[in-house]
């Protein structure tokens, strides 16, 4: 059975072939996970997203003409723009969705698809995307108090006036799509951006201080396995934060819930980050958010947001690799939403990919003169653009394909340390095989690897077969080895194939032999995937030295 098929069959095995792929055509995009296994269909099969974020600002139809050459040029499949509540309903009750009359064709012309940010109640934290008419009525929609009873910057998430407004234009926003969009061109939805509070742990209204000195939800008392308590009792030192958490995830949840009601898109909240080691005062962070110490809280809390996503800015090495892991987790897909657009992030795909994310997006992608340096990059010239682009026009004839592997767990990745103690080495774990990627060598010889001049070295692996695999990257050197080889038995490379997938079908190239692997499979910075056959063989014992009789 074909890989694909194993994702498809219980739809296929109701409908006629012609049926099947209209009812694909028909069907909204989905998330499905299987055996702790995750993917994202699209059109009825699994969809590698190679995304690019644009600027907070560039929502306007006259922008759009300076977001598509970026787009272009780094050869992303999927384009993440916000969709502001001031944009859609500058006046209560009354909407305008004049920019989505633009955005989708123009998307559609393309042949992209898009991801739509809903600035509503949060747009990192503050209301700043709310109308006015929102911001300018404290009474209606209330600010939080903090713990000294002043009024904090952020709105409450414990008022139904400011959760029933939001909901209403966000429905609103999906019915736009539901009528205009049979196309699917939107295949994902972020409600709320970066939700959470700066220098306050929660909320400290007398609303909020009724419901924290109540008790905890059953349902998050099951998901953390507590017994029944108050939230001090329960969570002790992380009571505020939790309890903060679990508002601001039931509030958006609300909203969620409505709009899928609506159109059943795919739904996900993005984190701004608390530090990837050791735990830092929570009113130094986002507390509240979808930080990676309170997933269990949002899990709980939103059955309706179907991923919690890291915007991931951290430069270091471990930092980063940390956040992945995170929130690679059996109930929760892998998916990096926003990231830095600087050339050492863009290494980051390879690792990303090979966890099994369904999908990745630098942000900042556009011609638009904004630069969010030292987060990203002081200017997005070719040199940098490149960086990324070299990375999605690797995997775009192949994007199919691997989200396909990644579903069944079977792709692997590592990008270039930074850590001195790494030695400029990754090495990965493969069952029967292993693999160590090494960074700084000649493409011969057994130099030391010393690290390329910047960190730039990725390489991601895919197994299609017992003894065989697919690998790519850049600026690398690739070992492959027995894990655990039995008395005399070695490994070798028995057929290296270059070539690249073109709908599905794989065209051979050239075969790689004598120097080209002799020394490892070195990977420069062209663009080449090879298809790897490996075989073990045991060797014969010696023969003892002496008097055969």
């Amino acid at each position: 059975m074909h890989r694909l098929t194993h994702w498809l069959l219980p739809l296929a095995a109701i409908l006629t072939p012609a049926a099947t792929a209209a009812a694909q055509d028909s069907a909204p995009p989905r998330l499905e996970s299987r055996n702790g296994q995750h993917a994202l269909i699209v059109d009825g099969k699994p969809f590698l997203m190679l995304g690019a974020q644009v600027n907070n600002s560039a929502n306007y139809p006259d922008m759009l003409p300076e977001v598509w050459p970026a787009i272009e040029k780094m050869h992303a499949n999927t384009v993440e723009v916000p969709i502001g509540w001031q944009q859609i309903e500058p006046e209560e009750g009354k909407f305008d969705f004049s920019f989505l009359d633009a955005l989708l064709p123009q998307a559609r012309e393309r042949n992209l698809r898009l991801v739509l940010l809903w600035f509503g109640t949060w747009k990192n934290t503050a209301p700043s995307y709310a109308p006015d008419w929102v911001k300018l009525d404290q009474k209606r929609f209330p600010h939080m108090i903090n713990a000294k009873g002043e009024v904090h910057y952020a709105l409450s998430p414990h008022y139904r006036s400011t959760l029933e407004a939001d909901k209403r234009a966000f429905v609103r926003l999906m019915e736009y799509l539901k009528k205009h969009d049979p196309q699917h061109t939107v295949i994902m939805i972020q409600p709320q951006n970066e939700p959470g509070s700066y220098g306050s742990v929660r909320d400290f209204s007398p609303v909020a201080q009724k419901l924290f000195d109540g008790q905890v939800p059953a349902p998050l008392l099951k998901q953390m396995k507590k017994k029944p308590g108050s939230w001090r009792e329960v969570f002790g030192s992380d009571a505020d934060e939790f309890f903060h958490a679990w508002s601001i995830a039931s509030y958006t949840n609300e909203i969620a819930a409505a709009g899928k009601a609506v159109m059943p898109l795919p739904m996900y909240m993005n984190a701004a980050l608390a530090a990837a080691f050791g735990r830092q005062p929570a009113s130094t962070y986002s507390s509240g958010g979808p930080v990676h110490h309170v997933i269990d809280v949002y899990k709980a809390a939103a059955p309706a947001i179907d991923i919690v996503a890291p915007d991931i800015y951290a430069r270091d090495h471990a930092a980063y690799m940390a956040y992945l892991g995170y929130y690679d987790r059996p109930d929760n897909a892998l998916f990096v939403p926003e990231t830095g657009n600087d050339k050492d992030f863009a290494r980051y795909f390879f690792p990303a990919v090979g966890m099994g994310a369904i999908g990745f997006a630098p942000f900042g992608m556009d011609y638009t003169g904004y630069y969010n340096f030292p987060l990203g990059a002081k200017d997005l010239d070719d040199a940098t653009m490149e960086m990324f682009a070299r990375n999605y026009r690797l995997f775009a004839p192949m994007q199919r394909e691997w989200a396909e592997w990644a579903a069944q767990g079977k792709t692997w990745g590592v990008a270039e340390p930074t850590d001195p103690k790494a030695q400029h080495a990754q090495h990965i774990d493969m069952g029967k095989y292993n693999m160590t990627v090494t960074f700084g060598q000649w493409q011969f010889g057994t130099d030391k690897p010393t690290g390329n001049p910047e960190p730039s070295g990725g390489v991601a692996v895919a197994q299609l077969g017992e003894n065989e695999f697919l690998v790519t990257g850049f600026r690398s050197r690739v070992y492959f080895g027995l894990s655990k080889p039995a008395p005399l038995e070695s490994m070798m490379l028995l057929r290296v194939e270059e070539g690249h997938f073109d709908h599905g079908k794989w065209i051979f190239r050239r075969l790689w032999n004598g120097d080209s692997v002799d020394y490892g499979l070195n990977f420069t910075d062209r663009e080449q995937v090879l298809r790897v056959k490996l075989v073990t063989y045991k060797g014969t014992p010696p023969i003892p030295v002496g008097n055969p009789n």
